[in-house]
């Protein structure tokens, strides 16, 4: 008898160190690693809390630019799912890779979108490629969302309901975004929604409010974007501008700012200020989330060019 109750204590000991384990186990989140700032924040509105969200690039990072680092694969080894931009935002592809590295699935936010088409100097020629930057319209946002949404549900179909109904709310912040958008840019005159930025990130946003886009050079060139303008394409940049009667230019925060601060002095333009372009802003900024830095973005451009 005394060797049951001892073997019967023994089993209740294991099982009450074993069961919490397990439920901890059965009860962690899953987690969705994202490739850039902005992915990164749309998940985060389908999914809330009920999943972990990792993003490789950090605020103020360059997705064309980016390389892969060692602590990137550890991110995404435990991933349960992955998504990126697409249409070669991240340089090289460096999501797929690390994707493909850990056998871990992956989304393109940008499927089912209509890209728009720009051109790139590529060594000595000039070819048409797709822009990437679709995420600058809020009419294109709610695709990446939707996107989202449906291969959250793949993985976890018992909350399906919670998501939809958490992407039903955002989407109708994008609705109301792009709407008020469409008011305040009503400010300025057409004549002078002409939108010069340091790289073409903006040609989504330019397409849908009625601004005509202007960039020095292609977006992705050089360690410092338009470092690599010749003496040519400057001048012609800066005479552009000049006869346009553009009356800002504007830095981005994903940009170096040299070459279009040096453009604006040679132009005799201003700086209207800074605008969120490939990268969100830092955690506790205006913005460090989608809706608040198109909001912010929105109100710089109309300050500057009133």
């Amino acid at each position: 008898m005394k060797s049951w109750i001892i073997a019967g204590f023994s089993l209740f000991y294991c099982l009450g160190m074993v069961l919490p384990v397990a439920a901890q186990e059965s009860g962690k989140k899953k987690v969705l690693v994202c490739s850039t700032t902005q992915v990164a924040d749309f998940a985060r509105q389908v999914v809330g809390d009920d999943m972990e969200v990792l993003s490789i690039l950090a605020p103020g990072q360059d997705p064309h630019l980016y390389e892969i680092r060692p602590q990137d694969n550890g991110k995404v080894a435990k991933a349960d799912l992955c998504f990126d931009n697409g249409l070669h935002l991240e340089g090289k592809d460096w999501m797929k890779t690390l994707a493909a590295n850990a056998e871990k699935p992956l989304i393109t936010c940008t499927a089912g979108i209509q890209p728009l088409r720009v051109e790139e100097e590529d060594g000595q020629k000039t070819v048409t490629v797709d822009d990437p930057h679709a995420w600058f319209s809020p009419i294109n946002a709610s695709i990446y969302v939707k996107n989202i949404l449906n291969g959250v549900v793949k993985i976890d179909p018992e909350k399906a309901s919670i998501y939809r109904l958490r992407t039903q709310l955002y989407l109708q912040q994008l609705r109301t975004l792009h709407q008020w958008i469409n008011v305040t840019v009503s400010e300025i005159p057409p004549s002078q929604r002409i939108l010069v930025t340091s790289h073409d990130a903006f040609n989504y946003f330019c397409d849908a409010y009625g601004f005509k886009a202007a960039a020095p050079v292609g977006w992705s060139t050089g360690s410092e974007i338009g470092g690599g303008i010749t003496p040519e394409r400057r001048q012609m940049v800066v005479r552009s501008i000049q006869q346009s009667g553009v009356r800002a230019v504007f830095l981005e925060t994903s940009v170096g700012p040299r070459v279009i601060r040096e453009i604006a002095q040679e132009a005799g333009v201003k700086i209207g200020g800074t605008l969120y372009a490939d990268s969100m802003g830092v955690p506790g900024s205006a913005g460090e989330t989608y809706l608040g830095m198109m909001r912010e973005n929105v109100l710089t451009i109309v300050v500057g060019l009133k």
